[in-house]
């Protein structure tokens, strides 16, 4: 691949469909000289909710903003709206972007909408300038001795390790903590790395 070709008239780049590691998103600033745009949204948003806009700085990791027409707040399990900075909570939207419900299944439509809200399912937080991050899936959060962990988090620190080319952290049943963490790694290319030198490493 001519690098410096693409990189010569590149001029926006976008993703969205899956969390971006932000390794990734810094590896192909470098290589490229552009910085992704990520959005967010699901099929039941049609299907675009955030944005990262290009005239507003870009933070990496960060999904962005709500666009035009569009409402995003953080939610408690019960509905109760989650104020402050930084502060993980359900995303719920509404908007005209939003479907009318799941067809021929109220009581699943009625579970994850109200008042217009749809409950997405996924965790995140907001900045002080009102950027949103996600955080992980609701579902995929790991609950160990009574304290949440975030795969994604996890999967973000164990991936800056030079020997590792890739890595999914999951929750597996443990009679001591109810869930305990386990990684599954790809080691780099021609690297060599023990279990316990990485649990080591990540825990520092």
């Amino acid at each position: 691949v001519d690098v410096d070709a693409i990189a010569s008239r590149l001029r926006r780049a976008v993703s969205g469909g899956a969390a971006l590691p932000a390794e990734i998103q810094g590896e192909f600033k470098r290589r490229f000289g552009v910085q992704i745009l990520e959005g967010y949204g699901l099929s039941e948003t049609s299907p675009v909710a955030t944005f990262s806009r290009p005239d507003m700085p870009v933070k990496t990791g960060s999904i962005g903003v709500p666009i035009w027409g569009v409402e995003v707040k953080l939610i408690e399990p019960d509905w109760s709206e989650i104020e402050g900075v930084d502060t993980v909570g359900e995303i719920a939207i509404r908007g005209h972007n939003i479907m009318k419900g799941y067809y021929k299944r109220p009581e699943a439509t009625a579970a994850c909408m109200r008042d217009g809200w749809f409950r997405t399912g996924d965790l995140g937080r907001r900045d002080a300038d009102g950027a949103y991050y996600i955080v992980d899936r609701s579902k995929d959060m790991i609950i160990r001795g009574g304290f949440n962990v975030y795969p994604r988090e996890v999967e973000e620190l164990m991936i800056t390790h030079p020997a590792v080319s890739l890595v999914a952290v999951v929750g597996i049943p443990d009679r001591e903590y109810g869930e305990e963490i386990k990684a599954f790694v790809i080691p780099a290319a021609g690297a060599t790395l023990s279990e316990r030198e990485l649990i080591d490493w990540t825990r520092e």
